[in-house]
């Protein structure tokens, strides 16, 4: 979440924000009968101390998002969600990062799992709202904020507990031309490259409260459109193909993702590492930074970056970088939102051998999670799937799912279109507001559900939140000292770090 709740200034009268600003909002029971409201009621609401409002699915056409769209009071009799408090981190984070594949945390809906989903979700919003995707900037395809020690604070999210050790790129020289952004302008930070995320590490003080210290690595996916599906050639090679250690050959991935994760430009500052040697060589020097400390290493990433999070903990665990010195693993976990299938069933039983814990957040009405292998997958009789085992476009999804829906949550069109359903904000409102199969929609956080509107226009209208609302102000243009609107340059980009040579010679991948 780039722009926390408390900063976002929106058109909303003020008895409207202080209803978006409550601890929960939740949505009526099916079925449930309302009455409008009367003067006495109107004196109630304006004595009564504060409470939950409930929102109306179908507030009248003729009174715009006003208080006429909230029950007045909570009857004696009316359900609420009452969670029981959770256990501190400390002492259950190993089965919040997915130990016992999170077995009776999904349904109902563990608090705590979900308050780590949406941090973790925030993290991966945090790779769009920091990239700079407007082809009229001569920086289009960087990171908004070159220096890595600004990063979270410049995003609003100064209190995550991270430091951002490094970015991540990929040479856009591949066959995903939907998922590369480039300036229209002649003289451009890079001409192959893009920036596709980054490596983060908890401070003290957060490793405290989390029980350790927690390696994250966050990609990035598709900025607006869908067409990046189109570009995927649905076509399964061997992953060993592509030096990654895995003994069995008939272990295969989709090509584009294993390209977009292995190629690099040897002539470019930014992609003459692949994203793969940049991960591995981060991880292991953060190991090896932090020798005498509990450690995890949790990946995310939303869309194609949900694609290439699988690919680095899969890499990760193959190439064994996690086992240390003492024949111990570190705990890697992928939490994925909205993610493609990325290989065949022997990826998947490689995958649950090696111990990668994975947990898909997906909502039921987005296309992406049934791609590619929209024929031969997992859903299709076991027999069929083993006669279809050998065939190029036969996938099979990784790890748990957690399915949510969209038409559950009445802040947000039933009818929203495809670029909606696979909009990572309205991910996090869905998972805010679920508490199991069944159980009714309340956002147990109170996060901010115009957060939504910020990449597209899902919200109903009567919220009067403008879609797409999210914009750098004046296009980055600044006026200098004679009156003049130029676009500023930024400060050098960081590249690679020294130590990246001898990490690769460590791992057998040194030239």
């Amino acid at each position: 979440m780039a722009i926390s709740s408390s900063n976002t200034v929106l058109p909303f009268k003020p008895h409207q924000q202080q209803l978006f600003r409550s601890n929960q909002f939740s949505a009526p029971l099916i079925g449930q009968k309302t009455q409008p409201i009367t003067s006495l009621d109107r004196q109630k609401l304006a004595t009564r101390s504060h409470t939950i409002p409930r929102v109306l699915s179908k507030p009248t056409d003729s009174v715009p998002f006003s208080l006429a769209d909230f029950q007045t009071e909570a009857k004696d009799n009316e359900q609420k969600t009452h969670e029981p408090k959770s256990p501190p981190l400390t002492d259950t984070w190993r089965e919040i990062h997915g130990e016992s594949d999170w077995v009776g945390l999904l349904d109902p809906m563990d608090a705590l799992l979900r308050s780590e989903l949406l941090r973790y979700g925030e993290m991966a919003q945090a790779c769009y709202d920091a990239f700079d995707f407007d082809p009229f900037s001569k920086y289009c395809g960087s990171c908004k904020y070159t220096r890595r020690q600004d990063f979270f604070t410049r995003l609003g999210m100064a209190d995550s507990g991270y430091d951002v050790s490094r970015y991540l790129y990929a040479t856009s020289n591949i066959n995903l031309p939907n998922f590369f952004k480039k300036s229209r302008w002649p003289k451009v930070w890079s001409t192959n490259a893009n920036w596709i995320g980054y490596v983060a590490v908890s401070n003290d003080e957060r490793s405290k409260v989390l029980g350790r210290r927690d390696i994250v690595i966050a990609w990035r996916g598709t900025v607006t459109r869908l067409e990046w599906i189109a570009d995927l050639m649905d076509y399964l090679r061997p992953i060993s193909s592509d030096k990654i250690p895995c003994p069995d050959p008939t272990v295969k991935v989709e090509s584009g993702f294993l390209d977009l994760y292995t190629d690099k430009k040897e002539n470019c500052n930014f992609c003459k590492y692949s994203a793969r040697e940049q991960i591995l060589t981060e991880v292991s020097r953060l190991i090896e930074m932090y020798p005498n400390e509990e450690l995890s290493i949790t990946i995310t990433g939303h869309s194609l970056g949900s694609a290439l999070a699988l690919l680095s903990g899969y890499d990760i665990v193959e190439t064994g970088i996690n086992v240390l010195g003492d024949s111990r693993a570190i705990p890697v976990c992928v939490f994925s939102f909205s993610g493609p299938r990325v290989g065949n069933v022997r990826f998947k039983e490689r995958v649950e051998w090696l111990g990668l814990k994975v947990l898909r957040v997906v909502n039921v009405h987005d296309i992406v999670p049934r791609s590619p292998g929209f024929i031969f997958n997992e859903s299709m009789p076991q027999m069929l799937m083993k006669a279809a085992e050998g065939l190029p476009w036969s996938y099979s999804h990784v790890g748990v799912e957690l399915a949510l829906d969209h038409k559950n949550s009445p802040f947000l069109k039933s009818d929203g279109d495809l670029v909606c359903a696979h909009n990572l904000e309205a991910h996090l409102h869905l998972l805010d507001g679920y508490h199991g199969k069944g159980h009714r929609f309340v956002l147990a956080s109170g996060r901010d559900p115009a957060l939504v509107n910020k990449g597209c226009d899902f919200l109903k209208d009567h919220y009067m939140v403008p879609p797409n609302w999210r914009q750098d102000e004046n296009k980055g243009m600044v006026r200098s000292a004679d009156g003049r609107w130029t676009q500023p340059d930024r400060p050098k980009l960081d590249e690679h770090p020294n130590c990246m040579l001898r990490h690769l010679r460590q791992l057998g991948l040194g030239q």
